[in-house]
């Protein structure tokens, strides 16, 4: 972005902040997601607040956030207050829900990784057994289209970043047969998928109660899918292990809470941790190769990891003998070259 971009945007956060009551409020960034939203932390007279940034020429839009905010609110979930919105700007200022991050306290108190991740079950069970949002905004489904476009970003991107070469039609061509065959059986529309559930967009909010316990962020990707998703989303997690007793346990404890069938939902949880982890190995390695994110190269060896082994399912076996030769590992010669 140029430099007067950069003011032009600079003065439309000042107009926002002003018209809100915030004018002469302290402002720092914080850490942004894996997208072209940014935030900031902004003080004033002993309060704090999150300025979500969402430029208008990003091709992203500030409506579905707020629409699920309302939802979430609507069902005393805390998602973060919004205390004031406009839209057509891309910018909105939220409620500062702390900086507690499930991923953080685990971090440094691992004792506490067991009931954190508990709660994070038992919350998902329920907002999987309200009614989806509906409205002026409606989440769009996770189809099998949609399903089988974030596969294919592995392809497009890991493909030529790792082998060097063009990726060539056929190849595509082949992949997409595969995706779809797998990927049909789990491309239903049953609940509402938050698609990023997992320890860094959840926060511990002891002060509160029951499910309410628990701050959501990153919720605008939200669509209408199988309810698997999020739990692989929780417990795959790309940025941080989860010990496989626990996974086991809370997989358990989602079964023994929602009353789902174990075997078949078993079978589908793989199916969409392949796709998650397909998708998210070529996410990382597009934030590298295009948005200069270097950083996210070192997660692809935990990302391959989740990838093989749900492709050791035997309802994979034909897409595991794709990758197995056409995509290499990402060891670090591998990783060396992506970020090249």
């Amino acid at each position: 972005m140029s430099i007067p971009d950069t003011r032009a945007r600079d003065t439309e956060i000042r107009d926002f902040l002003a018209a809100s009551g915030w004018g002469a409020a302290e402002r720092a960034p914080l850490a942004g997601d894996a997208s072209a939203r940014r935030y900031e932390r902004v003080r004033f007279g002993g309060a704090n607040a999150i300025l979500m940034d969402v430029p208008p020429a990003s091709g992203l839009v500030v409506g579905p956030f707020l629409a699920v905010d309302r939802w979430l609110r609507a069902a005393r979930l805390s998602a973060p207050e919004v205390i004031a919105a406009d839209e057509g700007r891309g910018l909105a200022l939220l409620e500062d829900l702390g900086d507690d991050l499930f991923a953080r306290i685990c971090a440094g108190h691992p004792e506490r990784e067991g009931g954190l991740y508990a709660a994070a079950v038992d919350l998902l069970a329920h907002m999987q057994a309200l009614p989806p949002p509906a409205g002026d905004w409606t989440p769009p489904p996770y189809d099998l289209a949609f399903l089988q476009r974030e596969a294919a970003l592995m392809l497009e991107w890991y493909y030529p970043a790792t082998t060097g070469a063009d990726l060539p039609p056929d190849l595509a061509a082949e992949f997409h047969a595969l995706t779809g065959a797998v990927l049909a059986p789990v491309a239903v529309e049953e609940v509402a998928v938050y698609r990023d559930y997992h320890a860094e967009n959840l926060l511990w909010l002891p002060e509160r109660a029951g499910h309410a316990r628990i701050g959501l962020l990153d919720f605008q990707d939200m669509l209408i899918g199988h309810p698997a998703y999020d739990l692989v989303s929780l417990l795959a997690d790309a940025r941080r292990d989860v010990a496989p007793d626990l996974s086991h346990a809370m997989a358990a404890r989602y079964v023994a809470r929602t009353g789902v069938e174990p075997e078949a939902f078993g079978a589908a949880a793989r199916i969409l941790s392949a796709q998650r982890n397909m998708k998210i190995m070529g996410l990382f390695t597009r934030l590298c190769r295009r948005d200069g994110k270097a950083r996210y190269v070192d997660l692809l060896p935990r990302v391959w990891g989740y990838l093989s082994a749900d492709l050791a399912h035997p309802s994979l076996a034909p897409l595991a003998a794709f990758v197995a030769a056409h995509l290499p590992a990402p060891e670090a010669a591998v990783r060396a070259r992506i970020a090249a």
